[in-house]
């Protein structure tokens, strides 16, 4: 791999109240791309602004974080509602951040849904398939991220909507490909993770919680601002890609060399 994109969610405070250490600004210094809360789960027109000036001081790529209309538990609750009604939610929520980007002379990157709702779109081909749906009207060239292989990842590539494929710098995974989420994260070393990270980029593999080896594709690696010692994470995440020379770039620009590099590759 020579080149990865490295994505963290931003903007997840609302009003006085921030998220984890609160080291977003800090943390944008070390990420090609930023996911921006837009409301739901977290996030407030003002945080909004301020995360995309500060995205667009440094030359970071931005996009919508929508959630579950879900303050108080973060998004990380599932809710069972009708697939028009969670699409609805998302193109709200994709319009303000739009909006207010536009304001300061920047377009979106992409969208990439947060927590449960990401979790949901990942197994429920009829709310993944309406909103593809619905992004190709509204903003066919946006880039969906999602894990690979996952429903939502399998419908766009059917319909030819671009797609980034992620790999969870800070999240375990099991045999079957899936992540293994927790509601309270514990703090992680540094090394490991940094560690993890450049084998998945090196080789391909990462180990399951099983013990054994999985086989991961990816365009972007996340590192979950919320994460307890975040900075130190993306610091040293960091600090290995690039003393082994596999550069950081926006996702945008990483889709664009897989794409060159293989003419007939289609899955985003």
């Amino acid at each position: 791999m020579q080149a990865v994109d490295f994505n963290s969610d931003m903007g997840e405070g609302f009003g006085p109240w921030t998220i984890g250490d609160g080291v977003d600004a800090e943390l944008m210094a070390y990420i090609s791309s930023a996911n921006i809360a837009t409301g739901f789960h977290a996030g407030d027109p003002g945080t909004m602004r301020r995360t995309v000036e500060r995205a667009k001081q440094l030359g970071v790529a931005i996009g919508a974080h929508p959630g579950f209309r879900d303050l108080v538990g973060f998004g990380r609750r599932h809710i069972n509602a009708p697939a028009q009604e969670l699409v609805d939610d998302m193109l709200y929520q994709l319009g303000a951040l739009r909006e207010i980007a536009r304001a300061q002379g920047v377009s979106l990157q992409h969208i990439k849904p947060h927590g449960a709702l990401y979790m949901h779109l990942a197994r429920d081909e009829e709310a993944a398939r309406l909103l593809v749906q619905n992004l190709q009207v509204v903003e066919p060239t946006l880039l969906l991220y999602c894990m690979p292989n996952s429903v939502i990842w399998q419908v766009a590539k059917e319909l030819g909507h671009p797609v980034v494929r992620e790999f969870y710098a800070d999240r375990e995974y099991d045999l079957s490909g899936s992540i293994v989420f927790t509601r309270k994260v514990r703090a992680l070393d540094p090394a490991t993770v940094a560690a993890r990270v450049l084998r998945a980029c090196q080789t391909g593999l990462v180990r399951t919680v099983e013990g054994e080896d999985l086989v991961i594709e990816f365009d972007s690696i996340c590192l979950h601002s919320d994460t307890p010692g975040a900075l130190e994470l993306v610091e040293a995440t960091r600090e290995a890609l690039d003393q082994a020379g596999i550069a950081v770039r926006n996702a945008a620009c990483v889709i664009g060399q897989a794409r060159s590099s293989h003419p007939r590759n289609t899955h985003g």
